[in-house]
């Protein structure tokens, strides 16, 4: 996002803190609205684009919101949505994503108050690497062709009982509603709000075997001492790593394994 649009996001964020910090906010509630308000907007193409036309005033453009919303969402969230519009947006489309981030981020901060938020986390770290592993599976759940309530009882299917709650939601909003991206992009970016959620950053940990107890938190806290963040580990067994640990955070990848070290050997030798 540019400028504009990067100060209103955050405008926005502290909003949804100052309602959600209320323990008599639905915050599960306010997700769900802000969810169907994005793909309100994003059906909506031309609504979108008078909501953030410039050159309407600030208190036209909350008036044809909260008229739209009024009585279709509760107050809170129609508050929420109105104070959006009143700002400057660089473009139509960083509107509806920061509506969408203010709905993923509610449910994860209701499934932080229920003690829930590392399941939701793990789950959908766990998730991710199941559909990695089964191309049938991401082809089923990324098919354009299928239904919305297909997509939706494939996913109760696999999560139902089996996941937080939370998780469920957040899958299913984000297999019916892609919005042109890919699902592990969407889970990638779940996983980095939920990190956010505890001010802390995430790291993909790739292993042979799994790491004992004392080796993740000796790792955990090599890595927040060298990023100067706390960090939750998202931990991978494959055996074909052969031996050390590879970890990603963010776009950076240290690479410490036995089957990277041969590699670099071959190179070495082929060069």
């Amino acid at each position: 996002m540019r400028g504009a649009s990067r100060e209103a996001q955050s405008a926005a964020r502290e909003r949804l803190d100052a309602l959600t910090d209320s323990t008599s906010v639905d915050a599960a509630k306010l997700a769900d609205e802000l969810a169907a308000v994005t793909a309100l907007l994003q059906r909506e193409v031309s609504l979108r684009r008078v909501l953030t036309d410039p050159a309407r005033t600030a208190e036209s453009k909350a008036e044809l919101a909260g008229s739209l919303l009024r009585g279709q969402v509760s107050g809170s969230t129609a508050d929420l949505v109105t104070g959006m519009v009143r700002s400057r947006w660089s473009q139509p489309r960083d509107l509806v994503d920061s509506i969408e981030e203010l709905a993923s981020v509610a449910e994860l901060t209701d499934a932080q108050r229920a003690g829930g938020l590392d399941d939701v986390e793990d789950e959908l770290f766990r998730f991710g690497r199941i559909v990695e592993s089964s191309p049938a599976l991401r082809s089923a759940l990324t098919d354009r062709a299928a239904t919305v309530p297909a997509k939706t009882a494939l996913l109760h299917s696999l999560l139902g009982g089996r996941a937080n709650p939370a998780t469920e939601r957040l899958v299913v909003r984000l297999v019916t509603q892609p919005r042109g991206r890919s699902l592990e992009a969407g889970l990638q970016t779940l996983s980095r709000l939920a990190a956010a959620r505890r001010d802390r950053m995430v790291a993909v940990v790739t292993s042979a075997v799994p790491l004992t107890e004392g080796q993740k938190q000796r790792l955990g806290a090599a890595l927040a001492k060298l990023y100067g963040h706390p960090m939750h580990l998202n931990l991978d067994v494959d055996p074909e790593v052969l031996g050390g640990v590879s970890v990603r955070v963010g776009d950076e990848v240290v690479n410490g394994t036995v089957a990277e070290r041969l590699e670099e050997a071959t190179r070495r030798l082929a060069g």
